[in-house]
């Protein structure tokens, strides 16, 4: 009798929650059920649909990333052409005060203790139905003191130096309808070896560490840029050669790029080359591989008012070598006595502060190790000569740099800073207080500068010279120059960027 009355019980409970289930609430509950389920898939969908038409690399904010341009918008932007102009202004003062005004050992400084105009660009990009250019010019003190250290446009004639030393970028190509993209470039190109970018509009500091400064800017030749989604790029290049105009040799460099951007908080960059840049030695090998890594380990770009927004790291490192035998029985090998390498690395953390991130500070540097000094930045004037003559396998040159900067952008147009900056190298660099362009007692006045000035910033002075007897000997005229192991700085640095 219990479970016959257990059992009516049991039934009358499950009619009562089926005629429930017809209830007002539970079909109000089903549909919003419903709606939430087909809310989501909406959702899913259009952040899939996002992210099929996002631009490569672009489907989220980057604009904190170093190296990377941070405008979200550009003040000329139409169908058919995006204009692109940068206004980079500097004043520098170093604790040697070299009475010639000179920065040794930069590609971003040029003058001491003056108002420097460093760069000038303008230009854009052309783009029409598939059909791609981008020509920027480069107008200022870079447009010398960059070029000075590519010697391949010495190698015959057509003085390319001066035919290209006011181009920064100067590319036309195609672009297929591929995956995400793919882009066919032949020219000047940007190379983000060393993770800065070569516009300091986009950097965390204006001196970049010694790995940045001392690998190349730029490539003259062909690039393949390939997305095979929108968080990837790999880039192929067939160039002339390391940051030259020519070829060093008669093979031409060969290299590869990959960039990662997995989320909104992390980059990869991967950069290896290959190429024979060793002048007139095309048995020597070059290899070089730089790999960087950036992640924004805070963010609260979304909050009002004052406080940390964003804080973000990036770390690089570098490793080449050189192998071969030269002409002349010179031997190059990666380690020992004719050790020619380059190991670097540098580490930087950034942070965004104040009412929408206006305030950055920025705190980091790094350390290099060159023998054989092949990637070095030769010091100009007087003491050419004599760095080239002792840059030889096995001879040494190691340093290290840190700096601190502080940046104000009231808007995304506008970058001031101010920066402090140490660097020193095991070896007389940088130039002291007597300089580099005339002998002791000199004013820093080039003796003639109407028939001894030179646009690459050489006067000849060797260490030594070939008699009447053919042989090698101390050069009597030699004209001694002051280069020092290190040098504090102070730099500010007005950047405009339309």
């Amino acid at each position: 009798m219990k479970k016959l009355f257990t059992l009516i019980l049991l039934l009358g409970c499950i009619l009562k929650v089926s005629a429930q289930s017809n209830s007002p609430v539970l079909k109000m509950i089903k549909a919003d059920t419903a709606k939430m389920r087909l809310d989501s898939i909406r959702k899913a969908d259009s952040i899939k649909k996002a992210m099929d038409t996002a631009e490569p690399l672009g489907y989220a904010d980057f604009s904190w990333v170093n190296g990377q341009n941070r405008q979200s918008s550009k003040l000329l932007d139409n169908a058919y052409f995006t204009g692109d102009f940068t206004f980079d202004m500097n004043y520098t003062q170093s604790s040697n005060h070299p009475n010639d005004d000179l920065v040794a050992g930069s590609t971003a400084l040029a003058r001491d203790n003056e108002i420097d105009v460093s760069m000038i660009a303008i230009g854009g990009d052309f783009h029409y139905d598939n059909v791609r250019g981008r020509i920027m010019t480069q107008f200022g003190t870079r447009s010398t003191i960059v070029p000075r250290n590519d010697y391949s446009g010495y190698k015959g004639l057509d003085d390319l130096p001066d035919a290209y030393r006011y181009l920064s970028e100067a590319y036309g190509g195609y672009h297929f309808n591929v995956w995400h993209g793919i882009n066919v470039d032949m020219g000047i190109f940007m190379s983000y070896i060393g993770l800065f970018s070569y516009n300091n509009f986009e950097n965390w500091a204006y001196q970049p560490s010694y790995t940045s400064d001392n690998t190349p800017w730029f490539f003259n030749g062909i690039r393949v840029q390939l997305f095979p989604t929108v968080k990837t790029k790999i880039e192929l290049w067939f160039i002339n050669g390391w940051q030259s105009y020519a070829t060093f040799n008669k093979m031409p460099g060969l290299g590869f790029a990959i960039v990662t951007q997995p989320n909104q908080r992390t980059k990869f960059i991967s950069n290896n080359y290959f190429g024979t840049d060793v002048a007139g030695a095309p048995d020597v090998k070059r290899y070089h591989t730089d790999n960087s890594f950036e992640y924004l380990y805070f963010d609260a770009a979304d909050k009002k008012g004052p406080g940390i927004k964003r804080m973000a790291f990036s770390v690089t490192a570098d490793f080449g070598v050189q192998n071969g035998i030269a002409p002349g029985g010179v031997v190059y090998s990666p380690f020992g006595k004719n050790a020619s390498n380059f190991m670097s690395a540098m580490a930087y953390n950034r942070t965004l502060f104040g009412d929408g991130g206006k305030w950055g500070w920025t705190f980091g540097g790094g350390v290099m190790s060159n023998p054989s000094r092949y990637l070095a930045l030769v010091p100009e004037g007087l003491a050419t000569d004599s760095f080239l003559a002792a840059s030889v396998p096995g001879s040494k040159m190691a340093g290290w740099d840190a700096s601190t900067t502080i940046d104000y952008n009231p808007n995304q147009f506008l970058t001031i800073r101010f920066e402090l900056v140490h660097r020193f190298m095991n070896v007389p660099y940088f130039d002291g207080p007597s300089g580099i362009t005339t002998g002791p007692g000199g004013n820093g006045y080039q003796t003639n500068p109407a028939t001894s000035y030179n646009p690459n910033s050489y006067i000849p002075n060797p260490p030594t010279v070939v008699n009447a007897q053919g042989q090698t000997v101390a050069n009597p005229n030699f004209v001694p120059f002051n280069l020092v192991n290190s040098e504090s700085r102070f730099i500010i640095a007005l950047i405009t960027r339309f």
